[in-house]
């Protein structure tokens, strides 16, 4: 009798389990070994990240579902999960090289992606509230740790312990909310709560969708919960801020478009209300708490925050074509945001890492190749065609317009023009100021990871198909 036969939901759990089991063997492999098992530890771990992501897009089509509806598979759900593990495998990649250059290298942290990955796929597939939280709060344990895995430097564990607390408050915020909902509707399934959440809802749960949706926005550093943002990307090594700026924000992203869709859809006048005033806040925060900037994290801190809002647009459509936009979005979002970090990363001088957008002074004439594609990149984050930043902000705001939220979609366009400014700010430093000190020589897995991010910027104008029959696909799986 086959393993599959003896216990149904394994192949649908596999790439979970192969992550889950292979973190706590590599973590054994790591306290015998010592120091000395870093490299293969690290090795291991993207290959891993690797295969996890092959195993997700084999699994088979249609929708399926396991442990009694907890856990579902489906195509929307292998999108996101795909996305996370090449947000996590893009991040891990550029702290090869920059943690052993900071004396950070130890086995512990690609231990630690491991199980924060683990924890995004459950949470992605998530099919009630209680398999939501222990995803939720997978992630976020690991995460909690690598934001201060620089121990010995203040701003780094200020921000580890700036992220803890804030991060405890929202989970509290999140339980309450499915306490509610549990409460008024009699079940944590989705499905169930999609039954017994018709016409006119008691306020309860209500309420509940407003402090589950809390907690959520935190996870997306969507304003008003964003305060944890700026200071965390700053505070973390810069591998570390890749990671947060990628992978979290996709399962955030993910969990929050299932869960309103999934559980709530005879409720959307009620939860699309609360999506287009976070939308409405995080597009004009990020667009115009970055202008001062000085610091280039502090700064993708912030625009990362506007971005949060122009995907959420997407979502507050509450359709099928918003969906779809969202998912375009998030893709193209996460190779935008790993190519800016690869070049964020390369941001060193004697050896020493530098962070302020001043020290881009000039790059155009020490680094052409690095000055010109990180020029591509922030043209494409500001949305400007042909590059992919700009479709991707085109087909979430054709949602809103056909959702009848043409105010919405304006106010996104008037806030994309605002924020154009501090991204040209960055090119016009490297392309038009006084050349300061060179910087070192990109070490060669930032060169790759911005390489692959360049491509996807550049190609999707050329072949769009290959990313847009996929999202379409899997965005039809939600409805």
């Amino acid at each position: 009798m086959t393993a599959a036969a003896i216990f149904p939901a394994l192949p649908l759990f596999l790439p979970e389990l192969l992550l889950a089991g292979s973190a706590l063997a590599l973590l054994l492999i790591g306290a015998f070994a010592g120091p000395r098992s870093t490299a293969f530890v690290n090795g291991m771990t993207l290959l891993l990240l690797i295969v996890a992501g092959a195993l997700v897009a084999m699994q088979p089509e249609g929708r399926t579902v396991a442990f009694n509806g907890a856990f579902v598979v489906d195509g929307f759900g292998r999108f996101m999960k795909v996305l996370a593990l090449i947000g996590a495998a893009g991040a891990l990649m550029l702290s090869f090289d920059d943690f052993r250059q900071r004396g950070l290298s130890a086995f512990e942290y690609p231990v630690l992606v491991l199980l924060s990955v683990t924890g995004m796929m459950v949470m992605i597939s998530a099919g009630d509230l209680i398999a939501l939280y222990i995803g939720l709060e997978l992630q976020s344990l690991a995460i909690y740790v690598i934001c201060a895995f620089d121990r010995d430097n203040v701003r780094s564990t200020e921000a580890g312990l700036k992220y803890f607390v804030l991060g405890a408050l929202s989970s509290g915020m999140l339980l309450y909310g499915a306490s509610l909902i549990y409460g008024f509707t009699g079940t944590v399934s989705f499905a169930g709560i999609a039954a017994a959440v018709t016409g006119a809802p008691h306020s309860g749960v209500i309420f509940g969708l407003a402090f589950l949706a809390a907690g959520l926005a935190f996870k997306m550093s969507a304003v008003p919960f964003h305060m944890w943002t700026p200071d965390v990307y700053e505070g973390a090594p810069t591998p570390v801020t890749a990671f947060l700026a990628s992978a979290p924000k996709v399962a955030a992203v993910a969990i929050t478009v299932r869960v309103l869709v999934s559980a709530f859809p005879g409720i959307t006048g009620q939860w699309q209300q609360i999506i287009v005033f976070v939308s409405f806040a995080s597009m004009a925060l990020g667009a115009f708490a970055a202008i001062g900037q000085h610091n280039i994290k502090r700064l993708m801190a912030y625009s990362s925050i506007g971005h949060m809002g122009f995907a959420l647009v997407g979502l507050a459509a509450g359709t099928e074509q918003g969906v779809y936009g969202v998912l375009l979005y998030m893709a193209i979002y996460v190779a935008m945001t790993l190519g800016v970090f690869a070049c964020i990363v390369a941001m060193r001088r004697n050896g020493q890492p530098v962070e302020e957008i001043s020290d881009l002074a000039g790059l155009s004439k020490q680094s052409p190749a690095m000055a010109y594609l990180f020029a591509l990149l922030m043209f494409s984050l500001a949305g400007i065609p042909p590059l992919a930043g700009f479709f991707a902000k085109f087909y979430v705001f054709a949602a809103a317009i056909q959702a009848k939220l043409t105010l919405l979609a304006v106010f996104g366009i008037l806030t994309s023009v605002v924020g154009a400014f501090y991204y040209l700010r960055i090119v016009k430093v490297m392309f038009f100021d006084e050349p300061k000190e060179g910087l070192d020589p990109m070490p060669v897995a930032a060169k790759v990871v911005l390489a692959l991010s360049t491509v996807v910027t550049v190609g999707y104008f050329v072949a769009p198909a290959l990313l847009n029959v996929v999202a379409v696909a899997a965005a039809k799986t939600l409805f």
